[in-house]
C-alpha cells in the first residue's frame, strides 16, 4: 500500500532513518489505539490473541505460532528510502509504502487510523505535523491500482485484494543482476557473509518467504529446502560491487543504540536462474535478511550486463 501526506509544517527524515523512524511511530501510536491503558504488554496481555497491535507488532506474544518458531517476523516492511535525507517543505506532499503479508487477519483499517494520527502528532526529530491524504493499493510494477482512503472515508469495504506471486518458473534465465537497494545483512552458518554469494541470498529468501507464509497464510512452503540449496550453490556471482553502510537507530524505550547498517551495491549472478526468479521478484515485496522491519534488505531485480 502507498500513503499519501501533504506536510503542514518542515518535516525532515534523517538519512537511513525513514523506516526506522516511521516504523517506532506507528508502533507507538497503534498501541495507543488498539490497546487499553491498563494493558500489562503484549506478553502478559489475556488478550493477546485477538489484539491488532500483539498480531501485527509483538507477533512473538502469540501463542500457537509454527513449531519451534521463537521470534516470528512482523507482517510488514515499509519502503520509505526514498525520503532519506529528505527535507520536506509545508505544503508539499509526500509517500511511503508499506507492504503487508498477513493474509489471516489484515488489519488495514487499523493501519490507516494510526498513520492519520502519527501525522497529526508530528513526524521527525521537530515533529512536523502533516495529513493523510490518501492511501492505495499498489500493482506488480508499483503503480497505484485502487484507492482504499481518501483522506476522509474507506472506499473499499472489503479491503484491498491481496497481491499473489506464483513461485514457479515461468520462461529460462541465464543472467540477473540483483541492486541492493537498502543496507543487506545475510546470514550463513550463523555468520554475517561478506559478500552476496547466490546460495547464500537465495537461501534467505527460501527461508523468509516460507516463514511468513508459515506464520500469516496458508502454511511453509512445500519444498525441497536442501535440493533448492544445492541448485542455488551452482549459480555463479561474476560482479560485486557492495561497499558497506553504517547507520545507527536509538531505541526510544531502553536508550540504546543499535546497528541497522549493511551493504549496498549490485552483483550479478550467471546461471540457470529460471525457477530462482519468482523468488527474487517476491523478495521485492518482502526484503531479505536481518532486521527487515527497519528498512533493511530492500533489493530490486535489473537485467545484467552481458
Amino acid at each position: 500500500m502507498r500513503f499519501g501526506f501533504a506536510a503542514r509544517d518542515t518535516i525532515f527524515f534523517p538519512p537511513g532513518k525513514s523506516s526506522n523512524l516511521l516504523r517506532g511511530a506507528f508502533g507507538t501510536i497503534f498501541r495507543k489505539m488498539a490497546c487499553a491503558p491498563e494493558c500489562p504488554g503484549a506478553r502478559e496481555c489475556d488478550a493477546r490473541e485477538a489484539c491488532p497491535y500483539a498480531r501485527m507488532f509483538e507477533p512473538s506474544a502469540l501463542d500457537g505460532g509454527p513449531s519451534g518458531l521463537v521470534n516470528w517476523p512482523r507482517p510488514f516492511v515499509f519502503r520509505a528510502s526514498r525520503l532519506d535525507g529528505r527535507t520536506v517543505s509545508a505544503g508539499t506532499t509526500f509517500s511511503f509504502d508499506l507492504n503487508l503479508f498477513d493474509m489471516r487477519s489484515p488489519a488495514v483499517a487499523y493501519l490507516v487510523l494510526t498513520f492519520a494520527q502519527v501525522a497529526r502528532e508530528g513526524l521527525g526529530p521537530g515533529r512536523g505535523r502533516a495529513d493523510l491524504t490518501g492511501v492505495w493499493r499498489l500493482g506488480e510494477r508499483e503503480e497505484p491500482v485502487s484507492q482504499v482512503f481518501d483522506g476522509q472515508r474507506f472506499l473499499l469495504q472489503d479491503g484491498p485484494a491481496p497481491m499473489e506471486i506464483r513461485l514457479t518458473a515461468e520462461e529460462p534465465v541465464a543472467r540477473v543482476k540483483v541492486r541492493f537497494v537498502t543496507p543487506t545483512e545475510l546470514k550463513s552458518a550463523q555468520e554475517v557473509s561478506s559478500r552476496p554469494e547466490f546460495h547464500v541470498l537465495a537461501g534467505r529468501i527460501r527461508d523468509r518467504l516460507s516463514t511468513l507464509r508459515a506464520c500469516y497464510d496458508e502454511g511453509p512452503l512445500d519444498l525441497d529446502f536442501r535440493a533448492f540449496g544445492e541448485r542455488a550453490a551452482r549459480v555463479r556471482m561474476t560482479r560485486c560491487e557492495i561497499g558497506r553502510v553504517e547507520v545507527e537507530r536509538r531505541s526510544s524505550r531502553t536508550g540504546q543504540s543499535h546497528s541497522i547498517g549493511g551493504f549496498v551495491g549490485e552483483a550479478e549472478y550467471v546461471g540457470e536462474l529460471g525457477e530462482f526468479m519468482p523468488y527474487l521478484k517476491a523478495a521485492q515485496w518482502t526484503g531479505v535478511g536481518r532486521q527487515t522491519v527497519w528498512g533493511k534488505g530492500e533489493i530490486a531485480i535489473q537485467p545484467a550486463s552481458q
